[in-house]
C-alpha cells in the first residue's frame, strides 16, 4: 500500500469497478478504495440492466470484484477522508489515517438519499417508495401510485410517472408549487392532486396501503418520492473543484470524459450525475477508465521525450 498506485479509484460499486476494470486491462497498477455503501444497497432488485435484469446489486458487485481480481486492481475497504494533489500524484488519507499515492484519482463515491422526517418512509424506501420509474415502474405498473413531493422537481417527476399508471396523485406537501398552467396539465391527463401536507405513510411492514394527509388518508400501492440527495464528495473539498448548481443539488463539474477541473481528479458515477442508472454509471465509467489511460500514456511520452 505503500507504492505509487498508476490510479486510485474512490469507491467500490458499478462506476468504479467498471474503471477499474478498463485500467486494470491497460497493464495499469489500481487500487480500489470501497466503503461498501453503495447507493442501490437497500434494493432487491436492479431492472434496466441488460445481462443482469431483475438481479440482485450485491450479485453483481461481487461478479465485478472478481472480474478487476484478473488483472492489477487491489480493492481495500476503507473510505477516503481527504485528497491532496500536486502536478504529479494525488494523495488520499484513509478513515484509519494512512495515505494512498496515485498518478491519478477517480472519485466514484456516489451519492446519499437524505430520508425526510415523515413517519413510514424510511422503513419503505426503496421497496414501495421508489425514486426511479425506468428501474421500478414495470412492477407497480397500473397500480395506485402517488408522487410525493420533496422538491421542486415533482411537477416533471409525475408527468414521468404518468407513463405507468393512470391513478396517480400528487402531493404537493407544502414544497412544489403547482401554478394554474401546472395543474392544468396535470388534470388533462387524470392526476390528482392533494394540497394537504403529508403526516404519514401506512402499512404494514415494507407494504405501503396509503398516506395520511391533514385532509385524511389517500389509498395508494406505492408512492415514488425524490428525497432530497448529497454527492459524497466532501473528501474532495480541499481540492476546491470547479462545481455547478442544477435542481437537483451543487456537483462537480466535469468534461465529456469525466476529469474535473484538476488534471489528475476524475470523477464518474452519481457523484456528479444523480440521474445515471447501474448500466449509464458502467458505460460513462468505462469510457472515464480509459481515458484516465491515454492521459497517463502522453504524460509517460512527455516524460521520455524529455
Amino acid at each position: 500500500m505503500s507504492e505509487t498506485w498508476d490510479a486510485i479509484v474512490v469507491g467500490g460499486s458499478a462506476a468504479g469497478l467498471s474503471a477499474a476494470l478498463l485500467l486494470g486491462r491497460a497493464l495499469r497498477r489500481v487500487l480500489v478504495v470501497d466503503a461498501g455503501e453503495p447507493r442501490n444497497r437497500i434494493a432487491p432488485h436492479m431492472h434496466g440492466v441488460l445481462g443482469w435484469e431483475g438481479e440482485a446489486p450485491a450479485d453483481l458487485l461481487r461478479r465485478g470484484r472478481a472480474d478487476v481480481s484478473h488483472y492489477a486492481v487491489t480493492v481495500c475497504d476503507g473510505r477516503a477522508t481527504a485528497v491532496e494533489a500536486d502536478d504529479d500524484t494525488v494523495t488520499v488519507t484513509l478513515d484509519d489515517g494512512s495515505t494512498v499515492v496515485g498518478r491519478a484519482l477517480v472519485a466514484a463515491t456516489g451519492l446519499t438519499d437524505q430520508m425526510p422526517d415523515i413517519p413510514g418512509f424510511a422503513q419503505r424506501w426503496g421497496s414501495s417508495i421508489l425514486h426511479c420509474p425506468y428501474c421500478h415502474g414495470w412492477e407497480v405498473r397500473g397500480q395506485r401510485l402517488g408522487v410525493l413531493g420533496l422538491s421542486p422537481m415533482a411537477g416533471l417527476q409525475t408527468q414521468l410517472i404518468r407513463q405507468w399508471s393512470d391513478d396517480l396523485t400528487l402531493f404537493t406537501n407544502d414544497i412544489v408549487a403547482v401554478d394554474d398552467d401546472l395543474r392544468r396539465r396535470l388534470s388533462s391527463r387524470g392526476v390528482k392532486i392533494v394540497d394537504a401536507p403529508v403526516l404519514e405513510l401506512l402499512g404494514e411492514g415494507t407494504t405501503l396501503t396509503g398516506v395520511r394527509t391533514e385532509a385524511g388518508v389517500v389509498e395508494l400501492d406505492a408512492v415514488f418520492a425524490g428525497a432530497p440527495i448529497k454527492p459524497n464528495d466532501d473528501f474532495l473539498a480541499p481540492l476546491n473543484l470547479d462545481r455547478a448548481d442544477n435542481p437537483m443539488g451543487s456537483f462537480i463539474t466535469v468534461d465529456e470524459f469525466g476529469r474535473t477541473s484538476h488534471p489528475l481528479v476524475y470523477a464518474v458515477g452519481n457523484v456528479i450525475n444523480p440521474a445515471l442508472t447501474v448500466p449509464m454509471a458502467i458505460g460513462s465509467a468505462a469510457m472515464t477508465g480509459g481515458m484516465v489511460n491515454m492521459d497517463l500514456i502522453g504524460r509517460e511520452f512527455d516524460a521520455a521525450s524529455a
